[in-house]
């Protein structure tokens, strides 16, 4: 029974389930390697306390020699003569032991015991008239913390061991109890040594003395009922919910079926008493955990469910009641208790496997994931606090505090189960939840841009850590919405609720596409989902287009508590926010009307077009060019008019930006696809070319001086040299109206390259002529590239040129006489 988790010690394997390292006992132990003692101290250690009994003195080495042996916990082994030993000291009447021996010395009784596979009957009957002794006449006097909780261990580890009668096993129970309900105002002040008070309880609930059971509980869950007994903790309620699944794990293996049905009666009686619901929750979890494990037959298979069943109605009565209690989902500013059994009933939850879903649970889960996983919220409200009336290093601290917590820690176990609940509750409970969520992402968007802009060069660490809380948030809203997504778009409800539904979760995506740092298949498979049920719908549509923010809005700085510079470039919360738009948006702008688009989505998109990310100018090119490729319109002339429009600005923005700003490659998508779409002979392809031509002739006369970049494999990255390959190109894109114009423009600008610019383009005209399919375009294209040949030809071999041959090759051509080379092509 004692060693069904397969530690000797319960109290180690309940401080290394709580998940928090300010459980740490003042008795040495295995957890510190580098104190362990050598055989040799060892041997040493035991013969001086021999020679203490022995001349009847108790000196500062023989306290020494106690913690040398306790350094070495996990390998000491304590034989029945050795227990003799230190039962002869503690009740020696001659020794004058000094206070701090008496823990060390509980704990060395307490390893022997543990250890030894059969220690002697008759031995522990004396140690147990020894401690009775004690406790009665110089507890006391004596008592501390540390001897409270090593008393606590040691009674509770004898009251389990089975070949100690009864009778003594009832007098360990009856004075650990006794402890329990008359000292619980010592456990306020160990704290640091509940795992070894938890881990006797454990213990003594494992005794075949099943009549004890209910005052071990009350006595449990009392000392925090009581208001000096100690403030609950996460950490304490970890410690609860492990020792219950230890002691059931027992009596299931063991197949101890009467101490499973007592222990089944007796937490009824518990529940139903006003004991501290933190606790409560706690033993509830331990039981659901426990009775995960296989039953030894079919009438334990009943009991355990039996007893299953009560935890988790139990466990749902305090969720139904605490909602209604917090004013359901409107407050997230809850007290330390509230807060406290929140964080509890999430932990539990998240670790006791499989539990049957309830609206009261899945409301408290929303709960718990919002205000006290990722409280980011009340996070941004202490960040933008000044540092007159907090500290940068209290706020770093408060954060790290968090991060290192274990709800944290188990935030994606606990967004599991929030969302395996959110699947069978009912669709009152999925609404509320939704809509909280949803509004959670808009709060999160809101703060964490004020704090972003806040921070940023002035605590970066503080500013990092929070985002780190933030990246976990995401990654729930992910899945949350991957769960609402597959149960409402995949199931019989109406369509209104489709469209809302999506339109709502690709503006919280919106709102949280900040923290996305990976790419994340649920996160894409969601989008994909919902932007096509958007696409089908026009509300759905007009709704999202017009939730993205407006061009004053994205301009001014939002409602900072505190004066300060704004620039829309550098808000980087926002600025993901709008490339989400402008990566969605093209996937529905068949079906978008033309006015929406110039008056809603156009103003946003040559804003960011002079964004300096060139990830983030790129994508607003896309999108131009996404629009002016759509066609869908009931009104084309309309569509048509306004994309001519659009274009004149579109060409006077990106020609101004580049090189520098705009991206080539955004820019060529956009000329793209409006030289593709525009109707035959329209003035905005016309303006399109000649704005190209310019600017690549300004381009060229500032590029003058690098007489190499015209050489083979050089200068590819050349402004210059790349938009004159790009107007080439387009000689076999633009329509038949249009090539004249181009044809003309493109001759003048090669004209008046260096001899090495002319042969590079010649040479590319050439190649791309002649691997030209169109029948229509290649007859004019062949005899305009030989005038274009020959022209070159005569510039450069002019006998009124007053430049050398050198020079040519090197400088660009004047355009003086273009009208006459205009005249001969």
């Amino acid at each position: 029974m004692a060693r069904q988790t397969g530690n000797l010690f319960l109290e180690e394997w309940l401080r290394s389930n709580c998940g928090s390292d300010s459980y740490t006992t003042s008795i040495p132990s295995s957890s510190f390697p580098s104190l362990s003692s050598s055989a040799r101290s060892i041997i040493q250690a035991w013969a001086d306390l021999r020679d203490s009994l022995q001349h009847q003195s108790f000196n500062h080495h023989h306290l020494q020699a106690l913690k040398t042996l306790l350094n070495s916990q996990t390998s000491l082994h304590v034989a029945d003569p050795q227990a003799k030993l230190l039962l002869s000291i503690v009740s020696s009447q001659s020794l004058i032991l000094p206070q701090e021996s008496y823990p060390l010395l509980f704990r060395l009784l307490y390893i022997w015991v543990r250890k030894s596979f059969r220690p002697l009957s008759t031995l522990i009957v004396s140690v147990i008239d020894v401690l009775s002794h004690f406790f009665a006449t110089e507890f006391s006097s004596k008592k501390s913390s540390e001897l409270f909780s090593e008393g606590i261990l040691l009674l509770g580890a004898f009251s389990c061991v089975p070949i100690v009668p009864e009778k003594t096993k009832i007098v360990c129970l009856e004075l650990l109890c006794k402890l329990l309900e008359e000292e619980y105002q010592l456990v306020t002040s160990s704290l640091g040594h509940m795992p070894e008070v938890l881990a006797g309880i454990g213990y003594a609930l494992s005794s075949s003395v099943t009549v004890y059971y209910g005052r071990i509980m009350d006595s449990l869950l009392g000392m925090w009922e009581k208001k000096d007994g100690p403030r609950g903790s996460v950490s304490q309620g970890l410690m609860i919910l492990h020792m219950v699944e230890w002691v059931l794990s027992g009596f299931i293996q063991s197949r101890s079926l009467d101490k499973i049905k007592a222990f089944d009666q007796e937490a009824l009686k518990t529940w139903k008493g006003s004991y501290a619901p933190f606790a409560l929750v706690m033993v509830g979890g331990g039981v659901l955990r426990a009775s995960s494990r296989p039953a030894p037959n079919s009438q334990g298979l009943e009991m355990i469910s039996q007893l299953r069943t009560h935890a988790e109605n139990h466990i749902e009565s305090l969720a139904l009641e605490l909602f209604s209690t917090t004013g359901g989902l409107s407050s997230s500013d809850y007290d330390f208790s509230t807060s406290l059994l929140l964080q509890c009933i999430a932990l539990a939850l998240a670790r006791c496997g499989f539990i049957s879903s309830s609206a009261p649970l899945f409301m408290c889960l929303a709960l718990a994931l919002l205000s006290e996983i990722f409280p980011l919220p009340r996070l941004y409200t202490k960040a933008l606090e000044f540092p007159e009336s907090r500290s940068a290093g209290m706020r770093c601290s408060e954060v790290n505090e968090h991060l290192a917590s274990v709800p944290f820690k188990e935030a994606g176990a606990i967004t599991g189960v929030f969302c395996n609940q959110y699947i069978s509750v009912d669709e009152d409970s999925r609404e509320k939840v939704e809509n909280m969520l949803w509004a959670y992402c808009q709060d999160l968007y809101l703060g964490h841009r004020q704090v972003a802009l806040f921070l940023r060069g002035r605590e970066d660490e503080l500013l990092g850590n929070i985002e780190k809380i933030a990246e976990s948030a995401f990654l729930m809203v992910v899945f949350f919405a991957l769960a609402v997504t597959k149960h409402k778009l995949n199931s019989v409800v109406s369509q209104e609720t489709k469209m809302e539904t999506s339109v709502s979760i690709l503006v919280a995506f919106s709102c949280v596409e900040y923290f996305r740092r990976m790419r994340l298949p649920e996160y894409m498979d969601t989008i994909r989902v919902v932007a096509v049920t958007v696409q089908e719908n026009d509300s759905a549509r007009l709704s999202f287009i017009q939730s993205m923010p407006s061009y004053v809005d994205l301009t001014n700085p939002p409602d900072f508590p505190y004066k300060a510079e704004y620039l829309w470039s550098k808000d980087e919360v926002q600025t993901a926010r709008i490339l989400f738009y402008l990566r969605v948006i093209p996937t529905c702008i068949e079906r978008l009307p033309a006015p929406l688009f110039s008056n809603v989505v156009a103003p946003t998109m040559f804003l960011y077009m002079e964004h300096p990310s060139g990830k983030v100018s790129q994508a607003s090119h896309r999108m131009f060019a996404a629009f002016i490729s759509s066609g869908k319109d009931n009104n084309e002339d309309e569509r048509t008019s306004i994309k001519e429009k659009l274009v004149f600005h579109y060409m006077q923005l990106s020609l101004a930006g580049y090189p520098g700003i705009t991206p080539f490659e955004g820019m060529a998508s956009g000329v793209v696809a409006l030289v593709r779409h525009l109707p035959a002979g329209s003035p905005a392809t016309f303006y399109c070319v000649h704005s190209l031509v310019e600017n690549a002739n300004r381009l060229c006369r500032d590029s003058a001086e690098k007489t190499d970049m015209w050489k083979n494999g050089q200068g590819e990255n050349d402004p210059c040299k790349k938009i004159l390959e790009f107007l080439i190109r387009l000689i076999f894109l633009v329509d038949i109206q249009v090539l004249p114009n181009l044809m003309k423009l493109l001759a003048q600008l090669i004209i008046q390259l260096p001899k090495d610019g002319q042969n590079m383009a010649l040479n590319e005209l050439y190649s791309q002529v002649a691997e030209c399919d169109d029948v229509t375009r290649k007859p004019t294209l062949v005899s305009w590239l030989q005038s274009l040949s020959y022209l070159c030809s005569q510039v450069s071999g002019s006998p009124g040129s007053k430049r050398s041959e050198e020079d040519s090759a090197s400088q660009p051509r004047d355009p003086s006489n273009w009208d006459g080379l205009t005249a001969r092509l």
